[in-house]
């Protein structure tokens, strides 16, 4: 038949799909991963936990600006944060967001 295939890399492929609130979820990580700004603020958090200040200076921006992209960033469940005192200190939110940079940062770093 023309335009069918059922081969076994095809043939299953509709079974793997991911639909709904996962697929938004997922398609809203990768837009925030596409903000340069976001990126130097994650990039930032992969070594220690920083206080909005220090992620500001890190990205190059206002501590409004910061604290604003952090609040995107707490929505998407890439970054935490905790209080300590008047200041609120952040990290990354679980190991998955450093492996999802990492292998990024890998794939970008590779030669064409």
């Amino acid at each position: 038949m023309a335009g069918r295939s059922d081969s076994p890399a095809t043939c299953h492929v509709a079974d793997d799909i991911v639909e709904g609130e996962t697929l938004e979820r997922l398609t809203e990580t990768f837009k925030a991963l596409g903000d340069t700004t976001r990126v130097r603020m994650i990039y930032a958090l992969l070594a220690q936990e920083l206080c909005v200040r220090d992620i500001a200076a890190a990205a190059g921006i206002s501590e409004s600006a910061a604290s604003h992209q952090l609040r995107h960033l707490r929505s998407l469940r890439l970054v935490k944060h905790r209080r300590q005192g008047q200041r609120m200190y952040y990290s990354l939110d679980d190991d998955h967001i450093n492996a999802l940079l990492g292998q990024c940062l890998e794939h970008a770093r590779e030669p064409r």
